[in-house]
């Protein structure tokens, strides 16, 4: 006894719908068929004939239907995606105009130069931005140090050392600190509020030497001027702040001396010195 099969009404318009896509469908693919003859000719030749019937005229239209994917839409042009171009102010071209891109300075010519191209109004952070080398790194993923700037970054950093009061206000959402110092018998207290100081990078850490055994040692070296430094994760690059516009210059190349040595001259591939929104100086490494 053979299949019954129940259509039910507007079925049967939209089989009839399916069945001519599939016939288009199989069109197609006999059209692009390809078949080699000729082979063992003299000299190798080959022929090559197209197999297969033309495809019906009133599958044409369908086909291109199918093809496009949207029936009876007509093919979309490819847009250009619009490559914004970046537009620099008159200050800062007239600033960048001062530097040769293709030059390294010496330091002290580079802390001259950036001073010179600062085009804020207000006192400008100096960036440090270091290139390492990966050779010299060896097999670690990372690298990271702390290095105490002779004059600071001209920043007032709060330096806090962790205790029963900081916890009650931190847990009370009051933060009144940049750095925390705990003494290791209070992380596990400080493990309560881990959710709060996390996300905010406050969260002691003996990696960024703010868990210590000596609290009042480690604040007084972050209050004036500790900095921790390390490499972008998976980049062996670092960017560091130096010191404001406004510091004289050999405060400035005092800084970066000591950042210098902290990292090892050796295991620096390139550095860049730039001011907020000014353009980038290349320094000799020496």
């Amino acid at each position: 006894m053979g299949k019954i099969r129940a259509v039910t009404m507007g079925d049967e318009t939209e089989e009839k719908e399916q069945k001519r896509r599939a016939e288009a469908r199989r069109q197609t693919k006999q059209s692009k068929k390809v078949k080699v003859e000729g082979v063992g000719m003299k000299g190798g030749q080959r022929v090559a004939a197209v197999e297969g019937t033309d495809i019906k005229p009133e599958f044409k239209k369908l086909i291109e239907e199918v093809e496009e994917g949207t029936p009876g839409a007509p093919a979309k042009a490819k847009q250009k995606k619009k490559i914004k171009v970046r537009v620099r102010s008159k200050r800062y071209v007239e600033a960048a105009s001062l530097v040769d891109k293709t030059k390294t300075y010496p330091l002290p010519d580079a802390v001259s130069l950036v001073k010179q191209t600062s085009s804020t109004k207000f006192d400008g952070t100096i960036e440090l931005h270091i290139n390492l080398n990966p050779v010299s790194l060896g097999e670690k993923k990372d690298y990271r140090g702390a290095v105490v700037l002779p004059h600071g970054t001209g920043k007032q950093v709060r330096v806090v050392i962790a205790d029963d009061a900081v916890l009650a206000d931190v847990e009370a959402g009051k933060i009144n600190f940049d750095i925390l110092v705990a003494h290791p018998s209070m992380m596990p207290k400080l493990a309560k509020v881990a959710r709060i100081l996390g996300p905010k990078g406050l969260m002691p850490n003996p990696k960024t030497g703010t868990v210590t055994a000596d609290t009042e040692k480690r604040a007084k070296e972050l209050a004036t001027g500790s900095v921790n430094f390390k490499t972008e994760p998976d980049q062996p690059i670092i960017h560091m702040v130096v010191g404001k516009v406004s510091f004289d210059e050999k405060k400035l190349v005092d800084n970066l001396g000591a950042i210098f040595t902290a990292i090892g001259k050796n295991k620096i591939a390139k550095a860049t010195l730039s001011s907020s929104m000014g353009p980038g100086i290349k320094i000799v490494i020496s």
